[in-house]
């Protein structure tokens, strides 16, 4: 089991978004999150991510419980062990593809050959190499996201996070970067929990947790 949440809840003001969640994520599955808008799909992604503190219950990622850490034990976890692919890609507009790849691993002060070395390796495998200098706005949406993909992928985490991750793409480059998921679980044995509206994505997953009043319902 690489995670395990129990009884989340999370409340904003007299709004109860979480009402007591228990989730549990093999190593190496491919989840899927949906339901309406407003249901708390990202709330409980952003809890399970470490990016937010649910206000009851408990956190496992590899059998520690998150919720013990303090902030600077739990940032170090975050940086070593979860990736992030997010919808709007986040990439920093003054650095070149391969140096917004790399950020992560220079953050967890890895030997910085060694962490270049890889995100060539990850841009290869994903069909980007040859955009290695190109800065964010130089890149179509599509080699934007495969390039926070890589990203999410550099400190060779156990579990990624991806927030909505085709919502911005077209068709194309959305199925691409759906199947891109199953190649990287595939090769790399990588696990993702992805929140989507998109249908399709949702169906492709090992399996789907559906969010309605807070609560998962299947």
């Amino acid at each position: 089991m690489i995670l395990k949440g129990k009884q989340l809840t999370k409340s904003y003001g007299d709004l109860n978004v979480l009402k007591g969640i228990d989730i549990a994520i093999e190593k190496g599955e491919i989840v899927s999150i949906v339901g309406a808008s407003g249901a708390g799909k990202s709330t409980l992604l952003h809890i399970l991510g470490t990016l937010d503190d649910a206000d009851a219950g408990d956190l496992f990622i590899k059998e520690e419980n998150i919720t013990k850490l303090n902030s600077n034990q739990l940032a170090r976890f975050r940086n070593l062990n979860i990736g992030f692919v997010f919808q709007f890609h986040n990439l920093l507009p003054e650095f070149s593809a391969l140096e917004n790849i790399c950020i992560p691993g220079y953050i967890s002060k890895r030997n910085a050959s060694e962490v270049e070395a890889q995100a060539l390796q990850l841009m290869e495998l994903l069909g980007i190499a040859d955009r290695k200098n190109n800065k964010p706005s130089e890149l179509s949406g599509g080699e934007q996201q495969r390039a926070s993909v890589a990203r999410a992928l550099i400190n060779n985490p156990e579990i990624v996070f991806a927030d909505e991750p085709s919502g911005n793409l077209d068709s194309k480059n959305a199925n691409e970067l759906h199947e891109l998921f199953f190649k990287l679980r595939k090769e790399l044995n990588q696990t993702f929990v992805i929140v989507t509206h998109n249908e399709h994505l949702a169906q492709m997953a090992d399996r789907i947790l559906e969010i309605k009043d807070g609560m998962i319902v299947k």
